[in-house]
């Protein structure tokens, strides 16, 4: 499920079309984002309502390959066409479509979706968007090319996140609890300026552009993390993107309990910690052209 995506979900896109600051940090976001959600990702593509399986599949801020590669696992027939930014992004998921031995699978293109024009994607039976749509800068003109894009009768996946994920209890860090929480409030003035279509109702955006919302569904995610080295550092890194955007509304308390936290040598890491797990939700959107 995506940064993919994403993946992250923190101040910089991830799965998105967007560039990156940080391309090397942000890819190892979305990998973690990958293995973590494993398990939700498969539930994901394979209740996708296709009405036969696709041939012709197109992932559309594909980050470093979460969905691509979840929807050759799913649609083994099928052929890729996996877009994004970031050069960087596109050379590592090609990199895992050679190690799997899928490279035959898998195309990619270097794209701005923000762009008026859209390189060929041919005719795909299926396109995917997973924590990409936000970022668009005109989300309602991406989606109307979308819809032209697919072939008659071809499925859209618009796969979108609540919001920053969850990984502390309310509790923690004892000398400052709610900690997190306040962070995510500080995130979330941060997005509403510089992402406002993250947390949108795309079911009537859909609509607006010509598709027949088949229907929706909302993934909830708790895993527990306490026995996971891979939760770790998925919540070490995506609180480090985290700070990026709330550092300079924090209390200096705050700001202090928070770096202690992410000092992954020092005692009041949280890699140290026993209570860690990933809490969130996505929502997906499965939406038909009909004409």
């Amino acid at each position: 499920m995506t940064h993919a995506h994403t993946p992250s979900h923190g101040p910089s896109p991830s799965h998105s079309h967007s560039p990156s600051h940080d391309s090397h940090g942000e890819a190892e976001i979305l990998d973690l984002d990958a293995q973590v959600l494993a398990e939700h990702l498969t539930a994901l593509t394979g209740w996708l309502p296709v009405q036969a399986p696709p041939r012709r599949i197109v992932d559309l801020g594909c980050g470093t390959g979460t969905g691509t590669f979840a929807l050759l696992d799913r649609f083994p027939e099928a052929h890729i066409t996996a877009v994004d930014t970031s050069a960087a992004h596109l050379q590592r998921l090609r990199e895992k479509a050679c190690a799997r031995g899928a490279e035959g699978r898998v195309r990619t293109v270097q794209a701005d979706l923000d762009a008026a024009d859209w390189p060929d994607l041919g005719a795909p039976d299926l396109v995917w968007a997973s924590a990409s749509m936000h970022h668009m800068a005109d989300p309602d003109r991406a989606l109307k090319a979308v819809h032209d894009l697919l072939a008659p009768g071809g499925l859209f996946a618009v796969v979108e996140l609540s919001g920053f994920p969850r990984f502390l209890p309310e509790t923690a860090p004892e000398d400052r609890p709610g900690l997190e929480e306040r962070c995510h409030e500080a995130s979330d003035r941060f997005h509403a300026e510089h992402v406002p279509h993250r947390g949108a109702d795309w079911g009537p955006k859909l609509t607006a552009a010509g598709f027949t919302v088949e229907d929706e569904r909302v993934i909830t995610v708790d895993i527990d993390g306490s026995r996971s080295e891979a939760v770790g550092a998925y919540a070490l890194g995506s609180l480090r993107r985290l700070r990026h955007s709330v550092a300079g509304t924090l209390a200096p308390e705050d700001l202090a309990a928070l770096d202690r936290l992410l000092d992954s040598e020092g005692p009041g890491s949280l890699l140290r910690r026993d209570d860690l797990a990933v809490r969130t939700e996505r929502t997906v959107w499965a939406a038909r052209r009909t004409g």
